[in-house]
């Protein structure tokens, strides 16, 4: 370790345990092989919250014909919208408080906890009787009830493995918990939940136990809890509503609630910053972003999930609205189908996660960070120079180059990122971790959405307006029906609908005669208008994140050392 560092790290733990309360108990020494155990159950843990976070990407349409709602109706979209993202909203809203109460308290304890409100939760989900708008809003209430367990389960899971097992064996053990995050969007539906959360309970309650440095004397910080909160609730919902339709604009960032949450959030979150300045036991440790290496890995975190967070969302809307039926696939097959077309990129994940650990414990994390982030950037420069009905066989490969990078940058980075603190803000720094992912991927998705719907609104209509005229469609309808929000068009696409037969009145397409009615409602119709429009929108989101990857790469360049070697077993 270099002098500089040295000096880093003193500055952190003598702001950190100037004013220091005694411990109420020291670290319990583990058991032989027990970070074992400790990685098993967080892993599994770790892929029942993660499956939650994705998989209602290609569930939705199943769950709306079950509660029998039209996710398309003005009314209703807002239900489609809590369905897609309030699970998000609500883990990086709770995620550092958690880690904050996990550092006091005990993060097993809490871990167990979120166990328990999961599997809670996703029992209920499983036998909610209610359809209709009923329906719908009890799921989205129980989907938030599992975002407070998954909150638990996010926020502790890194900080128990590193609290388990050496930093020389960090990268491998964090790499594997981050392939089963990334792999839960492939496992299930809610109800796979219920037999694994209670197998994972009752095992995280029996074999279990506290490793880790309490701070069982420093008090809650409620003036940071609730500024924190609320800011970043309020900040986080805005943006999602601002792509939703408002008033005769296709987006709504002129939406007077949505400006309005966005400032209080922003004042919220500065007051917090101010008061975390200057409380005695802070939520938040700043002063950990003192230190280079937690603060570069989690500037290159955030600007890595920032540009892959919304991919997801993009390539199934690719792959279902155009491509999928381009290629003869129904539209209400395309939800399935695109999942499984977009499998390369997770087995590429899979395959470097774990090896990438494995090989930044023994030679650093710094250049396996910095090359998964190029890797990266150059898989969403391939991804631009794709034309909207591609051949497969690139695509895949491009996915898996993508996989490969982003499992690259995922395991070393979060062990330089646990590695670089004391172990007894393990808790809240893994909270203050996720926190900023799930933040970014949030941000992501908005952007992501929002480029797109500002691109189609002024390249589809025109084009839209005259395919429908040039079969018989009369040019009032055609001209209304083309000047629609296309967010109902790409919702219409993600949710395996054909959008035609969506948008224009019933009445007008029984009216046409039977071979212009079957062009306009076939497979191909609508995706040959749709994708000028998109691909130009589409390569514009792929150029900005591959931008994001090359400067996050660039910060994990710069960040210092292999490690800051953090004093262990409470001598900090």
């Amino acid at each position: 370790m270099t002098s500089r560092a040295r000096r880093g790290a003193t500055k952190i733990l003598s702001a950190d345990t100037a004013n220091a309360e005694p411990l109420a108990k020291a670290p319990v020494a583990p058991k032989p092989g027990y970070k074992w155990v400790a990685l098993s159950n967080t892993t599994l843990g770790t892929l029942m919250a993660g499956i939650d976070v994705n998989i209602v990407l290609i569930s939705l349409p199943a769950i709306f014909v079950a509660l029998k709602v039209n996710p398309l109706a003005p009314d209703e979209t807002t239900y489609l919208l809590w369905i897609l993202m309030g699970y998000s909203v609500i883990t990086a809203t709770l995620l550092v408080s958690f880690g904050r109460l996990s550092d006091i308290f005990g993060r097993v304890r809490f871990y167990n906890i979120g166990f328990i409100i999961f599997t809670v939760g996703s029992l209920i989900l499983s036998l909610i009787p209610s359809t209709g708008n009923t329906g719908a809003m009890e799921l989205i209430i129980f989907r938030l009830v599992q975002a407070v367990g998954g909150g638990f389960l996010f926020a502790n899971s890194a900080a128990i493995l590193t609290d388990a097992f050496p930093h020389q064996e960090r990268g491998l053990a964090l790499g594997l918990n981050g392939v089963a995050f990334n792999g839960g969007s492939l496992i299930g539906l809610f109800l796979v939940n219920v037999p694994i959360g209670i197998v994972g309970t009752i095992w995280a309650y029996l074999k279990l136990q506290e490793t880790g440095v309490l701070n069982k004397k420093r008090g809650l910080d409620l003036a940071g809890n609730t500024t924190f909160g609320a800011g970043l609730t309020l900040l986080l919902v805005a943006i999602t509503y601002g792509i939703l339709p408002y008033g005769h604009s296709p987006m709504g960032w002129t939406n007077p609630w949505v400006q309005g949450g966005m400032v209080a959030g922003i004042i919220l979150l500065v007051a917090f910053v101010f008061i975390e300045m200057r409380v005695k036991d802070p939520m938040f440790r700043l002063s950990l972003f003192r230190n280079r290496m937690f603060s570069a890995g989690n500037v290159s975190g955030f600007l890595q999930a920032v540009a892959r967070g919304g991919l997801t969302f993009m390539l199934i809307i690719w792959l279902q609205g155009i491509w999928l039926p381009l290629h003869g696939y129904n539209f209400a097959e395309t939800p399935l189908w695109a999942g499984i077309y977009m499998a390369p990129m997770i087995g590429g994940f899979f395959f470097m996660g774990p090896l990438s650990g494995w090989l930044s414990d023994r030679f650093g994390s710094r250049s396996f960070a910095t090359g998964g982030m190029l890797l990266t950037m150059a898989g969403f420069l391939l991804l631009a120079a794709l034309p909207a009905n591609f051949s497969y066989l690139p695509f895949m490969l491009i996915l898996v180059l993508l996989g490969l990078g982003m499992g690259m940058f995922n395991s070393p980075n979060m062990a330089a990122v646990m590695n670089s603190v004391p172990a007894k803000y393990r808790g809240v720094a893994s909270g203050m971790r996720a926190t900023i992912q799930n933040s970014g991927m949030l941000l992501s998705m908005s952007l992501f959405f929002s480029m797109i719907i500002i691109g189609m609104a002024s390249k589809l209509p025109p084009v839209l307006y005259a395919g429908l005229v040039a079969q018989g469609i009369p040019p009032a309808v055609a001209s209304q029906t083309a000047n629609l929000p296309p967010t109902g068009a790409l919702f219409a696409a993600f949710l395996g609908y054909n959008p035609m037969q969506q948008l224009l009145p019933a009445a007008v397409l029984t009216n046409l005669p039977a071979a212009a009615r079957n062009l306009i409602l076939s497979k191909e119709f609508f995706p040959s208008l749709m994708a000028p429009a998109f691909m130009a929108s589409l390569r514009i989101t792929f150029y900005g994140a591959a931008a994001m990857s090359l400067i996050a790469a660039i910060a994990s360049m710069l960040r210092g050392e292999k490690y800051i070697q953090e004093l262990e077993e409470g001598k900090e």
